[in-house]
């Protein structure tokens, strides 16, 4: 691996062939859950890919049956109890989205598995993604007692409409990879069994394909999402105004304890 990777320690990457480096979300133990040291590394990596002469192609997938479970509880309630911390995580999320959008190679997502948060944030912002036909795609900001937040404003009505992103970021509605291909939040929905084989076919086609031509209509085309900017930096924004309230509290500790989330049903705004 290029010494300009060898900080990433959170983050697993190899080439399976040549030009294509493949980062893998790595704690199987924890479903591959985001935590602090992993959210750093993951806004900042496509600076230095971009920059990476030998990179062609990024594919980015899980390690075992899930793709990414989103942000680790531990570091969610650090964000709620720490304003530090809170506001480092309002900068590397705005961060995480930007560097993606400027990355210049093409990036193929596996989504393999669950998938949620940040983890989710790249698999659904990659320029093609794979998703397997059992897959659970959810968006789980509003249950846990915060505003959609990462890129989902920005993102989600521009590929699946608004009526249906209202449907799913305000109820929390999952969705299979085969409801997202039907209604356009992912590429392509394969069988379980050939997720990685595919997304590995479509980089390795990318790879070979003309390297200037694809980087600049990938270029272009980003600039829908970059238009919807001042979107995104508004959901981001109350995103983390939601982390000083006694929702986010609420929010947590209904997940913690395996239960429903009993939230006042009274907004002072």
């Amino acid at each position: 691996m290029e010494d300009r990777y060898a900080r990433y320690r959170h983050l697993r990457l190899d080439w399976p062939e040549e030009g294509i480096l493949r980062l893998t979300f790595d704690r199987p133990e924890r479903h591959n859950a985001i935590d602090r040291e992993t959210h750093s590394e993951l806004t900042y990596i496509w600076r230095d890919i971009d920059a990476d002469p030998e990179v062609s192609v990024v594919l980015v997938t899980g390690r075992g049956r899930v793709f990414s479970a989103g942000g680790d509880f531990d570091f969610v309630e650090e964000i709620a109890d720490d304003p530090e911390v809170r506001l480092r995580g309002w900068k590397e999320a705005r961060d995480l989205v930007y560097n993606i959008l400027d990355c210049n190679k093409p990036i193929v997502s596996a989504i393999n598995g669950p998938a949620a948060g940040a983890g989710l944030v790249v698999g659904l912002l990659a320029d093609v993604s794979v998703a397997a036909r059992s897959a659970k795609i959810v968006d789980g900001h509003t249950r846990l007692g915060v505003a959609a937040g990462d890129v989902a404003v920005m993102l989600w009505p521009l590929l699946c409409g608004l009526a249906k992103a209202k449907y799913h970021l305000l109820l929390c509605e999952p969705l299979s990879g085969e409801e997202a291909e039907r209604i356009g939040l992912v590429s392509l929905c394969v069988e379980d069994e050939r997720v990685q084989e595919v997304a590995l076919t479509i980089a390795r086609r990318l790879r070979d394909g003309a390297p200037c031509a694809i980087r600049w209509t990938k270029y272009a085309l980003n600039n829908w999402l970059r238009s919807a900017g001042p979107l995104f930096d508004v959901s981001t924004a109350l995103e983390i105004l939601g982390f000083t309230t006694e929702e986010v509290r609420e929010g947590l500790a209904s997940w913690r304890e395996k239960r429903p989330p009993r939230f006042a049903r009274r907004c002072p705004l």
